[in-house]
């Protein structure tokens, strides 16, 4: 099932306007590897959880899966061959909205061989270009 919130304020958002780097969520924090974004998107709730079961298969249910992003945007759509006017159209899809440098997801608990083979079978599931980042040192 799709990821999206169980209720919200509001049931529509402007699509807004992505810009600049990820300050928040850009350190590998749980596990041992992240997958790091390096382009701007709107990844959805559907592309998230194929990313998730392919992430789970490639280790055998092995490795602790963190998904870090969370699909919150509402993105709306009128039907095909509508006339323009009569308001906003209804939400299609959630998404999580990316910028470069947002970890999107975190494995724990394998070497680094099966990690590096795990997000590579995540990364053909998303429409971005994604990179392995290891977790940094704490001093």
């Amino acid at each position: 099932m799709a990821l999206m919130p169980k209720r919200t304020k509001f049931r529509k958002q402007h699509r807004g306007r992505m810009k600049g780097l990820a300050t928040r969520g850009n350190r590998v924090e749980f596990g041992e590897y992240g997958l790091m974004s390096m382009d701007y998107c709107w990844l959805t709730g559907r592309q998230l959880e194929a990313g998730r079961v392919a992430a789970s298969r490639a280790t055998n249910g092995e490795a602790r899966i963190f998904i870090r992003v969370f699909p919150h945007k509402p993105i709306s759509a009128k039907p095909a061959e509508v006339r323009m006017g009569s308001g906003k159209g209804e939400v299609e899809f959630w998404a999580a909205e990316i910028k470069p440098g947002t970890v999107l997801m975190e494995l724990g608990g394998l070497t680094e061989d099966k990690a590096r083979l795990a997000f590579k079978r995540v990364a053909h599931k998303l429409p971005i270009r994604v990179k392995l980042q290891r977790r940094l040192p704490t001093t």
